[in-house]
């Protein structure tokens, strides 16, 4: 037997070198793998919330489908479908005329030169040829809670009625119709229950109208089944 063979003294073989202590009871770590699915569920997670904040920075605003003219329509004329469009606007409060209201538009005519571009309101509106024109004026009137109707809309056909204030002389002043049929071009109620609302009236009518609706002497009548 070699003498690098020979046993200990207690009958036990040496031990090998390198393979006593806690270094021999360590395993070979592996190297760490790449997990690329996880990357690209991490670039899918932000590029999502990119997206998510642009479409909240979009839609910050309530967005409405409006009537837009294409093309210009004189004073009077009537407003064609075709030139007509629909694009979606920012709710901003302004009554332009819904996108659903096209047909009805299109039996109206242009209270005032419309140009390519215009977004169309209520007031740029006719629903007939007398409305504008020499000859007719429009009147605001501001008026209280039983002046005017509380469901009083655009397009109603109303009569102006002159009603005295109380103390104004016995017999002096009576109630009188200043206008059989004027059209309500724009109307607004309040809180109070009256509102303010514009009127088309003759040219030769209308002093008299803002005279009286400055000392809250007018009063307003709608004429159901009346176009």
């Amino acid at each position: 037997m070699r003498t690098s063979e020979k046993t200990s003294q207690d009958g036990r073989a040496p031990a090998r070198p390198g393979l006593s202590g806690p270094a021999a009871r360590k395993l070979p770590v592996p190297p760490r793998e790449r997990k690329p699915a996880l990357a690209a569920l991490a670039v899918l997670l932000i590029l999502g919330g990119a997206l998510a904040t642009t479409l909240l920075v979009m839609r910050s605003g309530d967005r409405v489908s409006a009537v837009q003219i294409t093309q210009q329509v004189g004073a009077g004329q009537r407003i064609p479908q075709s030139a007509m469009r629909e694009v979606q606007i920012a709710d901003t409060g302004v009554d332009y005329v819904p996108w659903r209201f096209r047909e009805q538009v299109a039996t109206t005519y242009a209270a005032v030169t419309l140009l390519p571009g215009t977004l169309l309101t209520q007031r740029m509106t006719a629903t007939t040829t007398d409305q504008v024109g020499p000859g007719r004026a429009k009147v605001g009137l501001s008026l209280k809670a039983g002046q005017m109707p509380t469901d009083l809309k655009w397009s109603d056909i109303v009569q102006v009625i002159y009603v005295p204030a109380a103390g104004r002389g016995s017999g002096s002043a009576q109630q009188k119709v200043l206008a059989t049929a004027a059209r309500v071009e724009s109307a607004s109620s309040g809180r109070s229950g009256g509102g303010l609302v514009t009127i088309v009236v003759d040219t030769s009518i209308a002093p008299a109208i803002a005279q009286y609706a400055s000392s809250g002497e007018i009063a307003l009548v709608t004429l159901p089944g009346v176009k």
